[in-house]
């Protein structure tokens, strides 16, 4: 069953310094990582910085129209007008669909604000004790929703990039 997971650090740089953690757990095969975001929001900006942390991900990775997708929802639709507000509500219904919900969005959102950086990380097969050697003293919060495995192939469906 893969998990996704949001990790929340208190640096803008934070989730960046996490990233390099997981590239080596994935090297010694201690984690598998489908697919993984980052966002980075720095002190004054009104929106944060975005990107696939494609160093991480491997050909099941579900792409970036599910990080746009998320993202969008997560720190863009409050500054949009109410139409498209009410448009990202019924996409925001679809995300519920894979395992997303409203809670997990919420809480995200309440959560990554300026000064701050997150990782959004799609992953399975944990050696949960070899991953929590690896952030010990690392300041991080941890947001989770587990996907089942319906759920990770509806999502990996929904968002599948074309060829």
């Amino acid at each position: 069953m893969a998990t996704l997971t949001a990790w929340k650090f208190d640096s803008p740089t934070g989730a960046a310094q996490a990233e390099n953690t997981l590239i080596e757990l994935a090297k010694e095969q201690l984690i598998n990582i489908y697919d993984a975001a980052i966002v980075e929001w720095q002190p004054g900006k009104r929106k944060p910085k975005t990107r696939q942390a494609n160093d991480l991900t491997c050909s099941g990775a579900v792409g970036g129209a599910f990080w746009g997708l998320l993202f969008g929802i997560l720190f863009f639709v409050p500054l949009l007008g109410a139409a498209i507000g009410a448009a990202a509500g019924a996409i925001g219904g679809s995300m519920a669909d894979v395992g997303i919900d409203d809670d997990f969005i919420e809480s995200v959102k309440a959560k990554v604000t300026p000064g701050t950086s997150a990782l959004f990380l799609l992953s399975s097969d944990a050696v949960i004790d070899k991953v929590r050697e690896a952030f010990a003293g690392v300041e991080a919060e941890l947001i989770h929703t587990n996907l089942s495995n319906e759920d990770e192939a509806k999502l990996r469906d929904v968002f599948a990039d074309e060829a």
